[in-house]
């Protein structure tokens, strides 16, 4: 589930790799293929004795880690993997009975209760010169792969990830427990493509967050809070997903696989391109489609508006945003929606249905967000740019925005009750 965004970020964050380890004496070595097949050549070419590797959670990543061990060991090679993508694996923090997490706020307990790992030292200036291997050449237009990109990227790589740190924690970190969920500010750190692929690791962020909450005043430490919140999210989603990895085909909760979701194509095409007739919805799903990025409330408005309003599985969304975010952390991403239909993790699950008109109102009081990226609307005043069906001289015709595909009163009892059906057959 490459998306065009995805793919040229990762691409660009090699180069700029391959010039870090350049300046430092070190090389680069490109080569296309299967990982089971070409690093077992590369590694006869150089004559190692092991190949180690920075450690992946996604079920597909590991039965390729299986695969190239394998294939390894049967050479003689030695293969060791290393925890570098979160700060506590999957079974290093589980109840006291041994078992994984399956409810966030007791997870999140037991994993502020442990001593943060300190970041590892920096890569050393080579001793001698790097040998001459051959390489591949990088090729950075994803449109080769059949991607093709339609929005500008990010700079990429370690500096550009370090320099958003800081930004971040030089001001915004302290108001993010209120800034976060409002999209129309720059309350977020942005840093989740980064440490998606690696330019940055999760041991500096949490030191370097650390250090800012120690001489912060009491509202900048809920900032801080706030943010160590979301980072041990992205921790319990990657150990979920690991630990059940049915999540991957189904609902967390089995029982919700017999949910009989719409259908709706068309319905699901006007949420795709932001044409629903709800503002923030549609601002947030153009947003998406135009940066590759969408903040963190929006997400979980336009999650529960398929689910909860169209009725539509979670999957479709699941994939589609796999498709477009430049982050697209498959476990952050699976946890999330299914969170937000009601089928996950949530200790408050299916009658959870976010307003969104009242959503709207709450994250984008002014309307900045909207108008950005509903230009249809700008002229509507703040009292019903959420809500453009209550404006006297509005229409649909005229301005070029749609009316709402669905009524958010009408669509919300058929919710409920679609989950209460399958609940009582659960049950029964």
């Amino acid at each position: 589930m490459w998306g065009a965004a995805r793919l040229a970020f990762l691409l660009r964050s090699v180069e700029v790799l391959g010039k870090n380890l350049a300046h430092l004496g070190h090389r680069l070595v490109v080569r296309s293929g299967r990982s089971e097949e070409v690093l077992p050549r590369l590694a006869a070419e150089v004559r190692a004795e092991a190949v180690f590797a920075n450690k992946r959670y996604e079920p597909y990543a590991q039965a390729r880690d299986r695969k190239v061990a394998s294939a390894l060991y049967g050479q003689g090679v030695g293969f060791e993997l290393s925890k570098d993508a979160v700060a506590w694996e999957e079974r290093e923090i589980l109840t006291q009975a041994g078992n994984p997490f399956t409810v966030f706020t007791p997870y999140s307990k037991v994993w502020r209760s442990r001593p943060q790992p300190t970041p590892v030292p920096r890569l050393m200036q080579a001793k001698e010169p790097a040998p001459e291997v051959p390489s591949d050449p990088l090729v950075l237009d994803p449109s080769v792969w059949g991607h093709p990109l339609r929005q500008p990227l990010p700079a990429a790589g370690e500096r550009a990830a370090l320099d958003l740190l800081e930004r971040f924690l030089d001001g915004p970190v302290f108001r993010y427990d209120t800034a976060r969920d409002l999209p129309a500010e720059d309350g977020t750190s942005s840093l989740s493509p980064y440490l998606r692929v690696g330019s940055i690791g999760i041991r500096t962020v949490l030191a370097r967050l650390r250090a800012v909450r120690e001489k912060a005043d009491a509202p900048g430490q809920r900032g801080c809070d706030v943010w160590l919140t979301e980072l041990i999210w992205r921790e319990f989603y990657q150990q979920v997903l690991h630990n059940f990895p049915h999540v991957l085909k189904g609902a967390f909760r089995p029982e919700y696989d017999a949910i009989r979701w719409s259908d709706d194509e068309g319905h699901f095409q006007a949420w795709c391109t932001g044409r629903t007739g709800y503002p923030i919805v549609d601002a947030a799903m153009r947003c998406l489609a135009a940066t590759g990025t969408m903040p963190n409330r929006a997400r979980m408005i336009v999650a529960m508006f398929l689910t909860k309003d169209l009725m539509i599985s979670w999957q479709r969304g699941e994939r589609w945003f796999m498709q477009q975010l430049l982050d697209g952390d498959l476990a952050a991403n699976n946890g999330g929606w299914q969170w937000s239909a009601g089928t996950g993790t949530d200790a408050a699950p299916y009658f959870r249905i976010f307003n969104p008109v009242t959503q709207g109102e709450k994250c984008d009081p002014t309307g900045a967000f909207v108008r950005r990226w509903v230009p249809e609307l700008a002229k509507l005043p703040d009292a019903t740019i959420h809500q453009p069906w209550e404006e006297p001289f509005f229409s649909p015709a005229r301005s070029g925005y749609p009316d709402r595909i669905v009524i958010h009163a009408e669509q919300r009892p058929k919710c409920l009750a679609m989950f209460k059906a399958v609940k009582r057959g659960t049950d029964a």
